[in-house]
């Protein structure tokens, strides 16, 4: 397939700057706490940290996999976890006076329980908080007892990323994923906690096809995911997969219709959708006020 540099016009995001992207800057360096937001050079960044949200990344800033689509640094081990890393979050949460929490992670395979304790304890430190916020968590593909304790910890979004359609997991993702255990560990959140909002995304411009992303689709509503995320592939670096295809606007809009159509109850949909979007945030807090 041809190889694709230039952007077009509709993949420009605005410079990072402002009040807010401070306030959030500083309240992430003084807690000396990682975001997803920079560690995987989201596009988004100036647009969420200056509406005063992040999306915190635990479990250090070393994954024991490694995507070909993924920025974040890779290692047969990752750093020693830092007990204080739940209260620290919690704290910076409060500063920035979140209402609406997201906390991911790198893969974490040296540890025991691959990080899920870590991961429950910074649910329970954010709802010890004064004003707890609602708390997101877009988690490694845990299954059995470690899926077990971050489910009972209570968050109110369990997300966890197919990330690209079956037929391109073997190239585009480490080994160690399988599509069909990303779809168990969905299904298996949704069965422990049915009250529970499961969020999953799947990245375009790889060279999937159109049948393609449909079964994907309809495998995650299989599932019984409620919320899904659909956006561009940018490639990080030259390192990196390249982009096969920038997919045009028109094309998202008519994916969310066809989302709408399976039956999710939110399809965010645009170029630059990533897992944690703000979009999916606020349909959240309103199905969560209504219920």
């Amino acid at each position: 397939m041809p190889k694709i540099e230039r952007k077009p016009p509709w993949l420009k995001a605005p410079l990072p700057g402002g009040p807010g992207y401070l306030r959030v800057r500083g309240a992430v360096s003084s807690g000396r706490l990682h975001t997803v937001c920079e560690e995987a050079r989201c596009p988004n960044v100036g647009e969420c940290w200056n509406a005063g949200t992040a999306t915190f990344l635990i479990l250090g800033d070393t994954c024991t996999r490694g995507c070909a689509f993924c920025a974040i640094s890779r290692g047969a081990t990752g750093r020693q976890l830092d007990p204080e890393e739940p209260r620290r979050v919690a704290e910076a949460a409060a500063e920035m006076g979140l209402d609406y929490a997201v906390v991911t992670s790198v893969t974490r395979d040296d540890l025991d329980d691959g990080g899920a304790s870590h991961f429950a304890a910074t649910v329970r430190a954010l709802r010890a908080l004064e004003k707890p916020p609602l708390v997101e968590l877009l988690a490694p593909d845990y299954l059995g007892a470690p899926l077990e304790a971050v489910v009972d910890a209570g968050p109110d979004v369990f997300a966890h990323n197919v990330e690209v359609v079956e037929r391109l997991q073997p190239a585009l993702r480490h080994g160690r994923f399988d599509f069909r255990r990303s779809l168990a560990t969905l299904e298996a959140a949704k069965a422990r906690d049915p009250r529970l909002v499961t969020k999953s995304s799947i990245l375009l411009g790889l060279g999937e096809t159109g049948d393609e992303l449909e079964d994907t689709m309809r495998a995650l509503r299989s599932a019984g995911v409620g919320i899904l995320a659909l956006g561009q592939y940018l490639r990080p670096s030259p390192r990196h997969a390249e982009v096969v295809e920038y997919v045009a606007p028109a094309r998202f809009e008519a994916l969310k219709e066809l989302g709408e159509r399976l039956g999710f109850d939110f399809v965010a949909s645009a170029p630059l959708v990533r897992t944690s979007y703000r979009a999916a945030e606020a349909f959240v807090r309103g199905r969560k006020a209504t219920a």
